[in-house]
Formats: structure tokens, sequence, C-alpha cells
């Protein structure tokens, strides 16, 4: 078990390590959409990256999600067949919001053996996440 800032130190330690190891500059939060981005995470259990629709706004977020939904076939072929798309997501923080990721299992950030197979898993498919959705952002939009 490790404590609070240990726990801290070793996410910082991941998160600096990839983002050495990946020079580019990721879009996550630069979609021009205030509702939707694109989001890395990695804990102690899994690791996942995707689409967030997030705001308060329930209709926007049906909205955006059945958008999403509808692209379904497409994003399968683009990205992964393995995507999820999961209307009522809940962060670790308690909100809820909708999410459509992929998913990566029996990884945890605490064990510096399971990184390079993060790292990998995030550098295949977050480019074709941002891919996708750039050549979906008008449709999303309208």
């Amino acid at each position: 078990m490790f404590s609070r800032e240990e726990s801290k130190k070793i996410r910082q330690e991941f998160w600096t390590s990839f983002g050495k190891r990946n020079d580019r500059k990721w879009m996550l939060y630069d979609t021009k959409m205030k509702e939707i981005n694109l989001k890395f995470h990695f804990d102690t259990k899994i690791a996942s990256l995707g689409f967030v629709i997030d705001t308060e706004d329930e209709d926007f977020k049906t909205y955006y999600f059945e958008k999403f939904e509808s692209l379904k076939t497409v994003l399968a072929e683009e990205i992964s067949a393995h995507l999820i798309f999961d209307s009522t997501y809940e962060t670790e923080s308690g909100k809820k919001v909708a999410y459509i990721y992929l998913l990566k299992e029996n990884v945890s950030i605490h064990k510096k053996e399971s990184w390079e197979e993060v790292a990998i898993f995030f550098e295949n498919f977050m480019p074709k996440m941002e891919m996708a959705f750039l050549e979906y952002k008008d449709f999303l939009e309208n």
C-alpha cells in the first residue's frame, strides 16, 4: 500500500515519463467543443482513453452521445471494435459523464512494469481517436 504522497509521486512520474517519450501535443481539451474532450486515464486497476461528454445539461449530453452512437460502425472500423459506449459513466470523483472509450484491464500505475504496455496502448489509440474526432467534428456540432 502506498501513502497518498507516494501515490501522487508515482502518478506524476508516469505522466512525466509518458510526456517525455511523446513530444507531440495531444488534442485532449483543445477540441473547440466545450462539452467534448479526449481523455487519458490510468489508475491502480485500469487504463482507458476516449471521448468524454461532460455537461450538466442532460439534453446536450444525450444529443452528443446519440451522435457518437450513430457513428458506432465507422468508429469501430477507424478506432477499434472494442469501443465501449457508456452514457452514465461515473468518474472517480463521482461525476456522471458520457464516455466512449477503450479499456485496458489488469494494469496499475503503481506497477512500473505496466507503464510500457499502457504507454503503447495510449500511443496506438489516441491518434486514431483524434483523427476520428477531427473527421466527424462538423457532424457532431450540427
